[in-house]
């Protein structure tokens, strides 16, 4: 089962006994939240889930798989993601198999 953001709207609202505007507000400041912390280099841990930072990786030389041409592959940084140890034995434990 795949988990969408609408999806996980309605199982807040359903847990919390709140409407579903409100829980979508809610969603959305954690994850605003989230992504500001990261956008100003701050990691973001979750105890239990993992931790959010941003990777930063140099540009290189690539070659294009279909031409063999050389190109250039700018700088860049991307959000990286760490699970953590409870979850990580949450899903080596079995949890959750169908």
């Amino acid at each position: 089962m795949q988990l969408t953001g609408e999806q996980l709207n309605r199982l807040l609202a359903a847990e919390e006994g709140l409407s579903q505007k409100k829980a979508k507000e809610i969603l959305n400041v954690i994850f605003e939240s989230m992504t500001e912390s990261l956008a100003m280099d701050d990691r973001v841990d979750i105890r239990g889930f993992g931790t959010f930072k941003v990777k930063e990786y140099e540009g290189y030389v690539g070659r294009n798989p279909k031409t063999g041409e050389a190109v250039s592959v700018e700088p860049k940084r991307l959000p990286n993601f760490k699970v953590g140890k409870a979850l990580k034995e949450r899903i080596n434990n079995g949890f959750g198999k169908a």
